[in-house]
């Protein structure tokens, strides 16, 4: 059984100008975390990001370590690192960025998302 990891999302007011080719840009802090994470799980291959229905405001991300490409599962790999996209989770990603942040009291994955209308106080749930 893959562990999870944890993330939060964040709603973003402005989409960015930037074209992307990929349905997920990554920053550098996060290929460097994802990197690492990989590093210690040898027998995985990648990131798993899918959606959940769950929290008071409808929609989860979810992150897993997965070691296998599911059949319409998108590939993003930047830097090194590699994600795979939940087909169900495709649509509700798109155009989004994922970063990492590293707090005095925590650190995490930040899902900074130009589609979400609305998130719950804490941070873990969303809707589009």
């Amino acid at each position: 059984m893959a562990s999870r990891i944890s993330a939060t999302v964040r709603a973003v007011s402005r989409k960015r100008s930037i074209p992307r080719k990929a349905a997920i840009v990554l920053t550098q802090a996060a290929v460097n975390k994802v990197r690492t994470l990989l590093e210690q799980r040898p027998d995985m291959e990648a990131l798993r990001i899918g959606l959940k229905t769950r929290g008071c405001n409808g929609l989860s991300y979810t992150l897993d370590y997965t070691n296998e490409k599911k059949k319409f599962d998108e590939i993003v790999e930047q830097g090194g690192a590699k994600i795979y996209i939940d087909s169900k989770a495709q649509l509700g990603i798109l155009g989004t960025e994922l970063d990492y942040i590293e707090e005095i009291l925590s650190s995490g994955f930040v899902f900074n998302n130009p589609n979400i209308k609305g998130t719950c106080g804490c941070g873990e749930s969303f809707n589009v």
